[in-house]
């Protein structure tokens, strides 16, 4: 099952702005919907990364590490999310040295079936992406624009004149023997270039660990 790649819009909230939903489940991986899938620790070792140098595209094989672990459940007043925290880190093959690294979170709101992926890297860029799936949607895909209030991205001075990212776009797959991949597009607007680039980035991710349950349903299994 797939999903509309376009970002959920905002509007249709209730005029109470305050009161926290009544019905909170507090195991979060029972309640990830696209997300449950997953969570845990993974490892991709033929990642490939296409990227803007000087002289032209150049194409990198990459190494991956992300661990994706549940948060507790979070309220915005009647909002209801369940999420993720993740981390990865890149190497490129045999080195040690980090290709790249990001943080965030997925997040998951049940009520409307919005997938919320953000993520900062150290290179002074925040990002937020949505889009929309069912709770057993086998691909979703989500986008970020820049200069939007919402769904937006973010970049220090030096990125936003030389490598202005416009925008963002994730595919995540779930395959049969229980890996997942993904397929990004970051589109530049490179200083000297009168064409967008498209900077993209693709691996396939296999399980190596299980995640560890969030604080608040740990609490609840321990005491039965």
């Amino acid at each position: 099952m797939s999903t509309a790649a376009q970002p959920p819009a905002g509007g249709g909230f209730p005029a109470d702005i305050y009161t926290e939903p009544s019905d909170v489940d507090v195991d979060t991986l029972a309640c990830l919907g696209p997300l449950r899938r997953m969570a845990g620790v993974w490892q991709g070792t033929r990642g490939l990364d296409v990227k803007p140098k000087a002289d032209g595209p150049r194409k990198q094989a990459y190494v991956e590490r992300i661990e994706l672990q549940p948060i507790d459940p979070v309220t915005n007043g009647p909002q209801l999310l369940y999420g993720l925290r993740y981390h990865t880190h890149i190497t490129k093959p045999d080195q040690v040295k980090t290709y790249h690294e990001q943080v965030g979170y997925w997040l998951w709101e049940p009520a409307t079936g919005t997938v919320i992926h953000t993520l900062t890297i150290p290179r002074g860029q925040t990002a937020m992406a949505a889009g929309t799936a069912a709770p057993d949607a086998d691909t979703f895909e989500l986008v970020a624009t820049q200069g939007l209030d919402t769904w937006g991205i973010c970049s220090a001075p030096f990125l936003d004149h030389a490598f202005k990212t416009t925008a963002f776009r994730i595919q995540v797959a779930f395959n049969d023997d229980g890996t997942w991949g993904y397929e990004e597009d970051t589109v530049l607007q490179i200083q000297g270039l009168a064409e967008p680039f498209h900077h993209t980035d693709r691996n396939r991710l296999a399980k190596v660990a299980e995640p560890t349950p969030n604080p608040l349903a740990a609490a609840r299994g321990a005491a039965r």
